[in-house]
């Protein structure tokens, strides 16, 4: 098969990495990709968002399958042009991927067909936005930007000034363009973060291995908020009898009520969970694969990826025995200095070379572009060095290895990527196989502590 993958991030490059593993992956292209990619795909100067351009490439390289990986070119409509052309495809049309498109649906739907999410009201006024808020009087307060806005359109308002500034921002600014012209004002959750992507035809949901994101961009969750410093899998607050809640309150019940409202979904629903003390509730729904949470669930995936995208697309999901690798993977992210705000770009990095590699971890590029035989810094998130492990501290001890061996000036990076995960697995290192490993542990009053 000739395969075209529409991206040039993290998630793309790892997604391009699964799929070259598999037999029946003959050619792989990628537009407008980056430096990392180029070396596994033949990559176009076509962006991600050009629909035309898009299906103009897909004609000419006379592809097999097309992989629509970010959300802007999903929401716009980009698989329904595909398919309109005769592609076969990976990823929602415009009516399904409106589920991360627009908050206000999202929430909408959670309410009328009662899936557990946080309180809300919906807003396009400032000074009715304001007045809520006020009343409410309970911070941080929650807003929410309702279109798309690169990862960034929620602002946690630790008080009323907070607050009032981000609703007259996103409001009267147009912060985010048309996209916070409308917002959501939610209810603030407490509890452990997750984040479980999952495959599905509209029929049959798969949830793949769960993970821990690290949204924040300095050490011990300080700083501003970004596309993500990092994550591990699985996530050790998410256990078998959460798994089961989740499937019979959540996922089935989205898949469900998106039939029924005529928005089949077809592809990677992405689940963003908080696991509250009244149980895990939806924070939001993401149309397409997470990043960087996509950089430590599919070097997990054991089935190939390319049989799953065509079970999707034929409806056949049911048939397939999907299944995982044992053990944990480690993602952290190496940033450019400055990053989540401005940030310099076109700076070389040293260590991509072969010597530079640590066995066992992989290296995803984010924001590169090769030039001249050298690898230079194009975007805020650069690279995500990843690596397995039979635990999570080996994981994790191998990715920062390869971190080390990398470098590039102003390089910014999160030194506790995995911490949480760690803490919570020493009182519970069972729930998730570590049967062999349990002369790492010793227990005390049933409690299980890393020795």
């Amino acid at each position: 098969m000739k395969i075209l993958v529409v991206g040039g991030g993290g998630r793309e490059h790892a997604i391009i990495a699964k799929l070259a593993q598999s037999p029946k992956a003959e050619k792989i292209y990628c537009t407008p990709g980056n430096g990392g990619i180029s070396a596994m795909a033949e990559c176009f100067d076509v962006g991600a968002t050009d629909i035309d351009g898009v299906v103009a490439l897909a004609k000419k390289l006379a592809v097999d399958l097309v992989v629509v990986a970010p959300d802007d070119p999903l929401v716009l409509g980009m698989v329904d042009a595909l398919q309109a052309e005769g592609f076969r495809t990976f990823g929602p049309n415009k009516a399904a991927a409106i589920i991360e498109g627009s908050k206000v649906f999202s929430k909408e739907l959670m309410k009328k067909y009662s899936i557990p999410t946080a309180g809300y009201e919906v807003f396009n006024d400032s000074e009715s936005a304001i007045a809520y808020v006020k009343q409410q009087n309970t911070y941080p307060a929650v807003i929410k930007a309702d279109g798309l806005a690169l990862g960034k359109g929620v602002i946690l308002a630790q008080n009323e000034q907070e607050a009032v500034e981000a609703i007259k921002e996103m409001i009267d600014g147009k912060k985010f363009g048309d996209s916070s012209t409308t917002i959501v004002v939610e209810e603030y959750l407490t509890g452990p973060e997750v984040s479980v992507l999952s495959f599905t035809d509209g029929k049959t949901v798969v949830p793949m291995i769960s993970s821990m994101d690290h949204k924040r961009a300095l050490d011990n969750d300080e700083g501003l908020n970004t596309g993500g410093m990092g994550t591990v899998s699985p996530n050790p607050y998410y256990t078998e009898a959460i798994a089961k809640e989740c499937m019979e309150k959540i996922f089935l019940p989205t898949i469900n009520a998106m039939n029924s409202e005529g928005r089949t979904f077809e592809g990677c629903l992405y689940f963003g969970l908080m696991l509250t003390p009244k149980g895990p509730k939806v924070i939001e729904y993401n149309c397409r694969f997470g990043d960087p949470e996509t950089q430590v669930v599919l070097p997990m995936l054991k089935t190939d990826l390319v049989d799953i995208m065509e079970a999707i697309y034929d409806h056949k999901l049911g048939e397939l025995n999907v299944e995982w690798s044992e053990g944990s993977c480690a993602c952290v992210i190496m940033a450019s200095g400055g990053y989540p705000l401005s940030y310099p770009k076109g700076i070389e990095i040293k260590g991509l070379d072969a010597k530079g590699q640590v066995e066992g971890a992989q290296v995803f590029h984010a924001g590169t572009k090769l030039a001249d035989g050298k690898f230079l810094t194009s975007g805020g998130r650069v690279l995500g060095v990843t690596a397995k492990g039979l635990t999570l501290n080996s994981a994790l001890e191998k990715a920062y290895e390869g971190v080390e061996k990398i470098s590039f000036e102003g390089a910014h990076f999160r030194k506790d990527i995995g911490q949480r995960a760690l803490k919570a697995l020493d009182n519970d290192p069972l729930h998730l196989g570590y049967k062999d490993d349990m002369e790492d542990y010793i227990e005390e009053n049933g409690v299980y502590l890393r020795q």
